[in-house]
């Protein structure tokens, strides 16, 4: 690769450098998605209610994040009393989830729920049906009130970040309402918090239809006094947050998933791979000199072995070969039954005879062969053969 053609793919690199520095370092766009978590700090978020909530929880606040049915068979129905929160922009259970609600309130346990709508058999339990208006005042400010003259002071205006959700049938026998909301102009009003008494145990539902009013968005703009007089309504209980049944679940399904929602491990990843890839092209064009073979070195031990013993054996040395014999026969039991040599005596000889899985006689044999070999300074063939017979034979169960 010429200068000219490294000059350009420099300046190539350093743009996208900046251009992925820029991207990093630019404001992030206001996310205005629902989500209602307990640890989104987004508008829509429910991060400064689950904070707060500890104040209202007879105790620390339980939070669910699995199935409803699953968790709420591990409630003891005759613990102390418990209120359930669940708080989404529409809350549509399974059958199980449901079933398992209903059961949790007919024990005496409370179920606060806020939703702009609620379906299946919950919604067919509690003969209850929920309203978007989408011809009148759909988004437009609305006031919410409480039917309790002492919290006339507590009526608030939602100017904005609201859709009007209201209650247009319910159960009149077991229902109380509780609050109301009505246009700017409080033309008209609608139930929109009420309690739904269920059970012989004092259970409750209680049924809110602005789950905005519990979102960051209002609590930080001076509207919290509104979502603290609806939760005064609630037992003093101990609280679970359902923090499952949400708009802003975390969902991640592969590694790969996480780490490109994350921006920090996203862009550290894309840096990584375009560094890479300029590894590779740099590289690639470089010419790698040829390396040599190396043969790998013969092992002649054995060969090495072989032509010292047959010197020895020429020249008829067979004191120095069964001295050698002898001392590789004593290194082979030290090494392999970890025995002293030293006094090749009667407890030396029943400890080989043990260890070794030979006979005591057998072990007698030898060492009493070797000893005899040991006193003389002069030896035979015969002899070097008779010892090399004697030792295998020993052996022949450790070969």
């Amino acid at each position: 690769m010429d200068k000219r053609s490294k000059i350009a793919l420099y300046a190539i690199g350093a743009v996208i450098l900046l251009l992925m520095i820029a991207e990093v370092a630019k404001p992030k766009p206001l996310n205005w998605r629902d989500s209602y978590s307990a640890a989104d700090k987004i508008p829509l978020g429910c991060y400064v209610l689950y904070n707060e909530l500890e104040t209202f929880s007879d105790g620390d606040v339980l939070e669910n994040t699995e199935s409803l049915y699953l968790y709420l068979k591990t409630i003891d129905s005759l613990e102390a009393k418990k209120s359930l929160f669940i708080i989404n922009g529409y809350v549509s259970l399974t059958e199980q989830d449901a079933n398992a609600i209903i059961d949790f309130v007919d024990h005496g346990n409370t179920v606060f729920l806020s939703s702009k709508g609620l379906y299946g058999i919950l919604r067919d339990t509690l003969n209850l049906n929920i309203t978007l208006d989408y011809t009148n005042f759909y988004k437009k400010p609305s006031y919410n009130s409480f039917t309790s003259p002492n919290q006339s002071e507590n009526k608030t205006l939602y100017k904005d970040v609201i859709e009007n959700a209201y209650i247009t049938s319910l159960d009149t026998l077991n229902t109380t309402v509780l609050g109301t909301m009505m246009d700017e102009d409080e033309s008209e009003s609608f139930p929109n918090f009420i309690k739904t008494k269920f059970g012989e145990k004092g259970g409750s539902f209680y049924i809110h239809t602005n789950p905005y009013a519990f979102t960051n968005y209002h609590l930080l703009n001076e509207n919290e006094n509104y979502a603290a007089t609806v939760l005064s309504y609630l037992p003093k209980q101990q609280i679970i947050w359902d923090n499952y049944n949400k708009s802003g679940k975390k969902v991640i399904t592969s590694p790969l998933r996480y780490i490109l929602t994350n921006p920090a491990l996203k862009w550290a990843f894309y840096i990584s791979l375009f560094s890479l890839i300029l590894f590779v092209i740099f590289k690639g064009k470089r010419t790698q000199r040829i390396i040599p073979v190396v043969e790998k070195l013969e092992n002649s031990t054995v060969e090495f072995t072989q032509t010292i013993g047959e010197l020895y054996y020429q020249h008829g040395d067979y004191s120095n070969i069964i001295a050698k014999k002898i001392q590789y026969f004593l290194e082979f039991i030290r090494t392999k039954y970890f025995l002293n040599t030293t006094n090749l005596n009667s407890s030396f000889i029943e400890k080989l005879a043990l260890k070794s899985s030979n006979s005591k006689e057998d072990a007698k044999a030898i060492v009493d062969y070797l000893l005899y070999l040991k006193s003389k300074t002069v030896h035979s063939e015969s002899e070097l053969i008779e010892l090399n017979k004697k030792i295998e034979k020993f052996t022949k169960n450790n070969l």
